[in-house]
């Protein structure tokens, strides 16, 4: 828990004072990744968790496998789900087609090409998934110390 509890300090560090700060299109990548990792992390221990209680036999070593792990583990908790759907997004970032509009100033914007959706990445929709997530990681709280 402590590790994933470092990662949402340096997440929320980007998101409420760099970002603040320079408006830049580098900083919302980073917190993507930030928040990617802390997802992976947060992942990795559900499953050790679940394996210690039986409740899966055995921790798949592929990411897909993991995914799909994880989905039939918390397949009635459509918040979980939604944040899982995210992080599917994040683990491609770096792969993916994206814009940078309006660096520098305070509507700055990460246009994201997924799926053949245009995801706008702006604070607005930053802040949306910093409550997704907040609310992630009480779940994976709550899970960890049943």
């Amino acid at each position: 828990m402590e590790e994933i509890i470092q990662e949402k300090i340096s997440a929320d560090h980007l998101l409420y004072v760099s970002l603040k700060y320079t408006k830049t299109c580098d900083v919302i990548m980073n917190l993507i990744l930030r928040w990617r990792r802390l997802i992976e992390i947060s992942i990795e221990k559900l499953l050790e968790h679940a394996k210690k209680r039986k409740k899966i036999s055995s921790i798949p070593s592929n990411p897909v496998g993991v995914i799909e792990e994880i989905k039939k583990l918390f397949k009635k908790d459509k918040e979980f789900l939604e944040v899982i759907k995210l992080y599917e997004m994040f683990r491609k970032i770096k792969e993916l087609k994206v814009e940078r509009i309006g660096e520098f100033r305070k509507n700055v914007t990460l246009k994201i090409f997924y799926q053949g959706e245009e995801i706008d990445v702006n604070l607005e929709k930053l802040k949306e998934y910093a409550e997704m997530l907040e609310k992630f990681i009480s779940k994976v709280k709550q899970f960890l110390l049943s």
